[in-house]
Formats: structure tokens, sequence, C-alpha cells
């Protein structure tokens, strides 16, 4: 259901692009950083935390209204208990770091959608059942994919608030860490 809203959003975002209104915008190097709450719900954890990340990357301004660009960061998910039952696999984290293309349209002269998507190295942590009865820990990095839709608004040419939705994929030994971020994000232009 996740990835289908994503695909729709990402869709729109595209389907919009011929209506959106000229807005200036210029090439040039970006930093943002966002916060919300991450959620877990694969296997044996399904539990919520606070899950914050950071980019950074330059965009190219390929139509009036469409910058395109490439992204590096660092994303934290946080750390979740495990279901009722399966106390013995301890706590799970993921965080890692990011590596992707963006995109940001606007829709408006302030209004804006934006995309993202690439490379994610995860780190994760926990535990799970060899055969369904014996516990065993996981301690490794997973090399997978992050995809993202948001949409906000821009105060200027440098300063933006967005809405996020971002879906980090992580398996490793038997370990499955997929989560989601919805967050608030700031992002400053240079």
């Amino acid at each position: 259901m996740k990835n289908t809203i994503l695909a729709i959003a990402i869709a729109g975002g595209f389907a919009a692009l011929p209506i959106a209104s000229h807005a200036a915008n210029n090439s040039g190097f970006f930093i943002n950083g966002n916060v919300g709450q991450s959620s877990f719900d694969k296997g044996k954890y399904s539990d919520d935390d606070t899950g914050y990340g950071v980019n950074a990357g330059y965009r190219w301004a390929v139509a009036p209204n469409f910058l395109l660009g490439v992204e590096g960061g660092y994303v934290d998910l946080g750390e979740v208990s495990p279901k009722r039952g399966y106390g013995p696999l301890g706590k799970a984290e993921l965080s890692g770091w990011t590596l992707g293309v963006n995109g940001h349209w606007n829709l408006t002269d302030n209004w804006y959608l934006s995309g993202r998507g690439g490379y994610f190295r995860g780190d994760l942590k926990g535990g799970y059942l060899i055969g369904g009865l014996v516990p065993a820990r996981v301690d490794d990095n997973s090399n997978k994919w992050y995809a993202g839709a948001g949409f906000g608004y821009d105060f200027s040419n440098n300063v933006s608030v967005g809405l996020n939705y971002d879906y980090y994929k992580a398996e490793k030994s038997g370990l499955k860490l997929d989560s989601d971020l919805v967050s608030v994000s700031a992002e400053y232009r240079f």
C-alpha cells in the first residue's frame, strides 16, 4: 500500500509538470534536514520511533519550473522493540547513508512537489529466528534502495519547508527492517 501511494505521488508530480507555472529557480547547491516518525512493520518488528535525516547536493535547472539533481546524506530511522512474544530477539536499529537523484517541481511561484530515490547503505542491527525457534542476531550492512516524495512551500529561491514520505529498503542475513519515514523538512539553497 505504501509503495502504491509513493508511485501515485510521483506520477502526479510528473503529470503536473505541463500545467505548472514558471517560477524563477536557479541551479545550485542545497542542504536540507528532516525529522519525523519512522515506522517499522516487517516480520517480528512492528513499532514506531523518531527518525531524522540530512542531505546535501546540487540541482540543475532543466526547465523554468523543474530542477533535477544529485544528493548524498545520512538517515537514522531509530530503534524499535520486537512484537509481543519475540522478546529474545532484542531491539532493532536502522540507519545509513544515501546516494541518489532528486527533483523539485514548482507548481506555482511558491508551492512545489519533490521526488527522490537511489542507493541506501543501511546499517542493520536486530534479530530473527532460525527455523522459527533459535534467535540469531544481525549487525551488518544492507545494500538496497530508497525512494520518496513530498510537497512544500518555497519562501524564497533559497529557503523552503515541506512534508515528505520516504521508504527505505533494508535486508540482510534473514533480517528485514524496511522502514518508512513521514517527516517535516527544511532546505536552504545557495
